[in-house]
């Protein structure tokens, strides 16, 4: 991330309604996409720009909020459209790591190497930039069954039936279209987060994001501050929430937050693919949280919803223009370019439960530990790509088995 592309953060954008009327009863679509998150808005917008017809559907009404940290990678901006670029925050110029609420270790540097955005803001730029450029999009829409046959897909909703030549699956860890496919995930985590309103008496995080390394194997908490909220949330392996509470509790007393007001407070699941789950069945494919596309130790997903998606949305034009190779294609290039980093990351869990004080002490204490933390979030190096010097990858298989 440098600064000529931070800069670009600042710039006017604009967008484009979405279309409020149902769609023809009996069209035939290019495109269908399931889903308008990161991941679907950006495979319809890129499926629309390769020629296709595309409809988008969402079962919420939008703009809408989702549960989520808001941190932007450096390899999340390449794949963002300029008209969404005005609702990303481009502040982070400082970093905190705290172990179990004990007292935190700061680093910072001049040029910032996370941004951070509000998803019902950054969602609703995304989704209007599809519509810009073609795609339709209808809002609480609820699919109910998908089926193929003769060369169709249809997708059954809680109104008219679509149909559509490929389907693209972008509704998330639960949605149904994960489901068709038959998705297999690996692990499962249960994330709270409540966004508080920032004041004058806020403590300072202008500029900082801190991170708290829980008790629980595998935990850990954060602050993210952005220009108008406070998001602070916990993260821990699924099957305890009363302890993840707990925990979200605790984090608000130790970083002095516990009175500001709670704008909103919200959980949700996250969860990464097993390496042999699919990623297409017939003219269906699926993408982002709805594949299990995510790094398992951060559990960033945003970077992998946006690869992914805008990756889909290509293959799929392809394949309505008569690519035999497109879907296929699609699924080599999330095993050759993303798998790795999610396998890394698994790597580095499991060496993160069973040896949390190291891990801290790496990244808080030693500089080449928080410059490959850097380097991670400005988009310069990957976890696959750290992970695959040898030595480095056989010590933590050894020492996480």
């Amino acid at each position: 991330m440098t600064a000529g592309v931070l800069s670009v953060f600042m710039e006017d954008g604009h967008g484009h309604a979405a279309s409020t009327d149902s769609a023809p009863a009996g069209v035939i679509w290019d495109v269908l996409v399931v889903g308008a998150g990161p991941a679907g808005s950006s495979a319809a917008r890129v499926a629309a720009e390769g020629g296709a017809s595309v409809l988008l559907v969402d079962r919420a009404r939008f703009p809408r909020y989702k549960t989520c940290g808001g941190g932007l990678i450096g390899l999340s901006l390449a794949y963002l459209p300029a008209s969404v670029l005005p609702t990303v925050e481009p502040q982070v110029r400082e970093v905190r790591f705290s172990l179990r609420g004990g007292r935190p270790k700061s680093f910072s540097r001049s040029l910032p190497f996370l941004a951070l955005m509000q998803r019902e803001k950054f969602d609703d730029a995304l989704m209007k930039a599809a519509v810009a450029v073609g795609v339709r999009f209808e809002e609480s829409v609820v699919v109910k069954a998908v089926q193929e046959a003769d060369g169709l897909v249809t997708v059954t909703t809680d109104g008219a039936s679509l149909h559509a030549r490929i389907v693209i699956g972008a509704d998330g860890t639960s949605g149904r279209i994960g489901r068709y496919v038959g998705v297999q995930n690996r692990g499962t985590d249960l994330a709270l987060e409540v966004e508080l309103t920032r004041t004058p008496e806020s403590p300072a995080y202008d500029g900082a994001i801190a991170f708290d390394w829980g008790t629980a194997p595998g935990s850990y908490a954060w602050v993210f501050p952005k220009d108008e909220v406070l998001t602070v949330g916990v993260i821990q392996a699924r099957g305890e929430p009363q302890q993840t509470h707990d925990y979200l509790d605790r984090w608000l007393r130790t970083t002095g937050l516990e009175a500001h007001a709670v704008e909103r407070s919200s959980g949700h699941l996250t969860q990464w693919r097993a390496p042999d789950s699919p990623l297409h069945r017939g003219s269906v494919l699926v993408a982002g949280d709805a594949a299990g596309l995510l790094d398992p130790w951060t559990r960033e997903g945003l970077s992998y919803a946006l690869r992914s998606g805008c990756w889909a949305g290509e293959a799929a034009a392809d394949a309505t223009r008569g690519s035999d190779r497109a879907i296929a294609e699609y699924s080599r290039r999330i095993l050759a370019q993303l798998d790795p980093d999610i396998r890394a990351g698994e790597r580095l869990l499991r060496f993160f439960e069973r040896y949390p004080r190291l891990v801290h002490l790496a990244l808080a204490y030693t500089s080449t530990g928080m410059r490959l933390f850097l380097a991670v979030c400005d988009g310069t190096k990957t976890l696959g790509g750290i992970l695959s010097h040898r030595l480095l990858g056989r010590a933590l298989r050894v020492l996480g088995s």
